[in-house]
């Protein structure tokens, strides 16, 4: 039987959620803030991202289109930035 790792070893643990198409979801603001997606964004998003929520359009890799239930452009975002709208 194989032992279990030391408990300094860290422990890989895939934190991004899977959604489905359809799926609502929000913006989850801590892991946005400081990405390449926030860089290349408005220095200052548009709350309704955050408070959610936006539509699963489609899913390709990591990234998912999202739409929101506002007269905006639909946007990609990488799925670990995601979660889901309650």
């Amino acid at each position: 039987t194989e032992s279990p790792p030391p408990p300094d070893t860290p422990v890989q643990i895939k934190e991004s959620p899977r959604f489905k198409k359809g799926a609502l979801v929000r913006v989850n603001r801590m892991k946005y803030q400081d990405s390449v997606e926030s860089f290349a964004s408005d220095p200052s998003p548009p709350e309704y991202i955050f408070k959610g929520p936006g539509e699963i359009l489609s899913i390709k890799g990591e990234y998912a289109q999202v739409r929101w239930r506002k007269p905006v452009p639909d946007v990609w975002l990488p799925i670990n930035q995601l979660e889901n709208w309650s």
